[in-house]
């Protein structure tokens, strides 16, 4: 082929020499993080609640040793619960900043997966799709979403590597190295999340299609299960996983529930919501038709793939079957081994589903390198059709049924609250900053149940000293429920509409006392004055009128109340109390009329001279 023929074909993603190829991994991976912080935009986490508030309150009251191994729990997940001390260590009282760090850390899963995918396809094209397909996924929404996403993610990162270290070990020859690396990353990732103990039988399958006779390769995966199983049986008292919810596997376990949620596992791959409204946000049966034909035409691209596979796998020899044969049970024993772990529990949630999305899709990278792998790489157009062309529609097709789905997060079970608290969060001290603390927060109405454990422990997040000394939340009925607002308190609404709160403490406020002129937020009064104010239950408004300079004698105050005749008041001290009665819960105008003033005051706030300090309060 002459140098013109050659140009022709070598039209791709880059043109530079292959020395100057980190350059283009480079670029993926820019555009892998742009894409992860342009589909997670608008999701945040400002407030604390449930799971991530109880972690962080575990990390504020117990010690590293406590936190980090929590002898006789119900779950023991030293690894994962190590990061999360660490993450919380950096993060401390700055709650915006665990969004960020999820997306960051999705965008690196993303640069495995381009990474891997690239190799197993021999194309970076295909490698980069893989990864801008795991990101645009609905199924990140926890991972994105909640503190304890990290979790999600490391165990994502450890499953996918063992699933890689065990096809290179399948392989290639000399890989016994990663093999026994991947049986370290199964004694990790089971101390991450147990549910990932069931992946035991991938290195079995591994090993039987490797045809090993090593003792050692046996016994690997063998003493990192039974390792697996003692460390739990000391610190947990159980070898049997802990089900979802509260609930045991044991007690739950159903074998005819089993197979319907794997079988719903296999649908979300496939992109079929095949599951409650609360777990999904948008079952498959209510979605627009446009969006159900998007995810047909998907799958039938998937399914050209898998055509072409099956094609090739008919018409090749008989070492070639064999290789195609045990990469395909192992890819499908890691998916299937992945959907078993997360059927046994009372329910199927997405982000257990994103593991196996992602072993689908490194799948699909390698079909497309089996499909190819007789086209020299340089040769980018002829490698891109049909196969190339297939992968990208499939991605092409899926991203606005993900998009779809993702404006329907608001429905999923965790998202509600997490507005709530969000908004919670920035009613208060992303509104009053550390005046906040000591202050009491009153809020109208409790349709939102927050628990005593989330009232007590909510707002000490923000405090750098983990304490948030006096500040406590109250739930009232109404407004009547509490007296005249003071500096030392916060009124807020629920807006179960918006999800939300509303700070209601300066209408509050104005509507209990307001001041018509002459009075101020200090307590200061004019010469003149004219205020109304909401009597409360027993109908008593009680005043307390102090002049802080010297009397002189014959200081007279005058209080009138709308329609009633004037109570002159001789002043004898520098504090006077007077109380004036009225029916509960009315609001009267009063006004006051002072022949004194402050003497040396250094200001003037009004068109009358400051007479006095008058506190006032209505039950």
């Amino acid at each position: 082929m002459d140098k013109k023929q050659t140009r022709k074909y070598t039209i791709g993603f880059s043109r530079m020499e292959k020395k100057y190829e980190w350059k283009d991994h480079v670029i993926f991976m820019g555009l892998l993080l742009a894409l992860a912080v342009w589909v997670n935009r608008g999701i945040e986490i400002k407030g604390l609640y449930m799971d991530d508030l109880y972690f962080w309150s575990c990390y504020g009251e117990q010690s590293f040793w406590e936190y980090v191994f929590p002898m006789g729990s119900t779950r023991f997940r030293f690894l994962y619960y190590l990061a999360a001390w660490l993450e919380m260590a950096v993060v401390q009282n700055h709650t915006g900043l665990f969004v960020p760090i999820n997306i960051l850390l999705n965008a690196a899963l993303s640069w495995m997966l381009y990474s891997i995918g690239r190799r197993l396809a021999a194309s970076k094209g295909v490698g980069f799709l893989c990864g801008a397909m795991f990101l645009i996924s609905r199924m990140a929404y926890y991972q994105i979403g909640q503190v304890l996403g990290l979790m999600e993610t490391m165990a994502l990162w450890m499953a996918v590597l063992i699933l890689w270290y065990l096809y290179r070990y399948l392989n290639e020859e000399g890989q016994q190295r990663r093999y026994f690396i991947a049986c370290g990353l199964y004694f990790g990732v089971c101390f991450v999340h147990e549910r990932y103990m069931a992946l035991i039988p991938l290195f079995l399958l591994a090993l039987l299609l490797k045809r090993s006779r090593k003792l050692w390769e046996w016994l690997a995966p063998v003493i990192s299960f039974l390792a697996v199983q003692l460390i739990r049986a000391l610190t947990i008292g159980s070898v049997l996983p802990a089900g979802t919810g509260g609930t045991q596997v044991a007690d739950t376990f159903s074998i005819s529930r089993s197979i319907r949620f794997a079988l719903s596992q296999a649908a979300y791959v496939f992109g079929i919501n095949a599951g409650p409204e609360h777990l999904n946000g948008l079952p498959w049966s209510e979605s627009p038709w446009l969006i159900r034909g998007l995810v047909i035409l998907a799958d039938l691209m998937v399914a050209a793939l898998v055509v072409g596979l099956l094609i090739r796998l008919v018409k090749s020899g008989k070492d070639v079957r064999r290789f195609l044969l045990k990469n395909i049970a192992l890819f499908l024993g890691f998916i299937a081994m992945c959907i078993a772990s997360s059927s046994v529990t009372i329910r199927v949630e997405m982000r257990w589903v994103y593991v196996s999305l992602a072993a689908a899709l490194l799948f699909m990278a390698w079909m497309y390198g089996v499909l190819t792998a007789d086209v020299k790489k340089e040769l980018y157009l002829k490698r891109l059709w049909p196969w190339g062309a297939a992968f990208a529609c499939y991605v092409l097709l899926m991203l606005p049924v993900e998009l779809f789905y993702r404006g329907y997060y608001p429905k999923l079970y965790l998202w509600p609250n997490q507005l709530r608290y969000n908004s919670l969060a920035g009613e208060t001290y992303e509104k009053y900053g550390d005046q906040l603390f000591g202050k009491t927060i009153y809020i109208i109405g409790d349709s939102y149940e927050m628990s005593d454990f989330t009232a007590n422990t909510f707002f000490k997040v923000f405090d750098p000293e983990r304490k948030a000394q006096g500040t406590r939340v109250v739930h009232i009925k109404s407004i009547r429920d509490f007296g005249l607002v003071t500096d030392n308190m916060l009124v807020l609404r629920e807006d179960p509409e918006n999800n939300a709160f509303q700070d209601v403490t300066e209408f509050v406020r104005e509507l209990k006392l307001k001041s018509e002129y002459g009075y101020y937020r200090d307590g200061w009064m004019d010469e003149h004055a004219e205020i109304s104010v909401m009597a409360g239950s027993t109908g008593s408004i009680d005043l307390e009128i102090m002049y802080p300079g010297l009397l002189r004698g014959g200081e007279t105050i005058s209080i009138t109340r709308e329609g009633w005749p004037p109570d002159t008041m001789a002043v004898q001290s520098s504090v006077i109390r007077t109380s004036i009665h009225v029916e509960p819960f009315q609001t009267v105008r009063l006004r006051f009329d002072y022949n004194f003033y402050m003497q040396d005051a250094q200001e003037q706030r009004g068109v009358d001279r400051l007479a006095a300090i008058v506190n006032i309060e209505a039950d």
